[in-house]
């Protein structure tokens, strides 16, 4: 069965990268208003981890004032009552589907009890009559496998989409229109976002903060349930393959002397020499640790730091760009472009609108003009 929740995508942005354009209406809220609603679909089955991730990243969000910029509500299909879970217990939910109807946000995180969705590709007429009541330009954010029940309602057919990297060829033979991505850590595609598993949930809310409220309220939440902002990499340094001897060495330390230069040029000579490795064996190690390449490692690295001070000081776009390593401002813009799809200015101009005057929670976002 296939549904139309959702208009016309956003511009793609995934891999893990962060991308603060393309927000939903609804995203941010202003001092005094109400919080962002979030309704977490618990469907029987589901995993609880993937299911208490939306309310412990959310649910730890404040405003400059100590206010909560979320509200998760957590509801089951047909209404208050026992939920199954894949543990040995169940859980209790207070709230029906009639929930879903007025979020701004709505998460499926993964279950493993959904019949058709993972036989056939098609919905149960239950979650079928439960997503029919999210209302069109409300944000859809899958979990794991939850991505399954979305592909399933037809909202991910054309669309750049992820998954558990276990179930990405499944996903992609029951679905073939959706672009699956099985090497990332989420995608984020606008109004439709989707991760990879377990902990890629954790990765795409917190990604989810920063879009919608800046570094810092994101930095903070990760600080507060003890978890890296921004995990480097993508699903392929998970996947099972020989582990190292026990003596090897990783790329640890000379990862650190990097970061610690940015600003600086830097080699893969460089690198190898801080851990005592020749350029091949030290080109090889790295991959395996990062899951991308120490070109593409250090372009996500200085990207990281020009939205940091892009967003915390009124240093000039051509300074930013020497600090940040980039070296001219035209560089720094190329690199912004391809990474988060705006310019620098723009994208200073859209979290400063948001940290001052954030739009209601059903108001537009904000949005930097074209061609800033």
């Amino acid at each position: 069965m296939a549904m139309t929740i959702s208009g016309a995508p956003a511009p793609a942005a995934h891999g893990g990268t962060p991308a603060p354009d393309g927000a939903p209406e609804g995203a941010g809220s202003a001092p005094g208003t109400r919080p962002h609603r979030v309704a977490v679909l618990a469907l029987d089955g589901v995993i609880p981890f993937e299911l208490g991730i939306p309310q412990r990243i959310f649910g730890r969000a404040r405003g400059p004032a100590g206010d909560s910029l979320y509200a998760v509500s957590t509801c089951g299909v047909e209404g208050p009552g026992p939920v199954r879970t894949n543990a040995d217990f169940a859980i209790l939910v207070e709230n029906g589907p009639e929930v879903l109807e007025t979020a701004d946000t709505v998460v499926v995180p993964a279950s493993y009890e959904t019949g058709s969705v993972f036989v056939d590709g098609t919905l149960p007429a239950g979650i079928a009559a439960a997503l029919a009541r999210i209302r069109p330009g409300t944000r859809l954010v899958s979990i794991c496998t939850g991505s399954f029940v979305l592909a399933a309602a037809g909202l991910l057919d054309g669309r750049p989409a992820t998954t558990h990297w276990s179930s990405a060829d499944q996903l992609q033979r029951l679905h073939p229109r959706v672009r699956v991505d099985p090497n990332v850590l989420f995608v984020d595609d606008g109004d439709i976002l989707t991760s990879a598993g377990v902990a890629a949930g954790i990765d795409l809310c917190l990604h989810i903060v920063r879009r919608d409220h800046g570094t810092a309220v994101a930095n903070e939440v990760a600080r507060g349930t003890v978890v890296p902002p921004f995990r480097e990499g993508g699903q392929a340094q998970y996947i099972e393959r020989p582990l190292p001897e026990p003596r090897q060495a990783s790329t640890a330390r000379a990862r650190a002397w990097a970061q610690a230069r940015l600003h600086e040029p830097i080699t893969l000579r460089d690198m190898a020499e801080r851990e005592a490795m020749s350029v091949r064996t030290f080109t090889r190690r790295f991959r395996e640790e990062a899951g991308v390449s120490l070109g593409q490692w250090l372009i996500r690295q200085r990207v990281e730091r020009a939205r940091q001070l892009l967003e915390s000081t009124d240093l000039s776009v051509d300074r930013i760009a020497r600090d940040a390593g980039f070296g001219t401002a035209q560089s720094l813009r190329q690199h912004l472009q391809a990474a988060l799809g705006v310019a620098p200015t723009a994208y200073r101009r859209t979290f400063r609108v948001r940290a001052d005057a954030a739009p209601l929670p059903g108001g537009p976002a904000a949005t930097p003009p074209a061609g800033a």
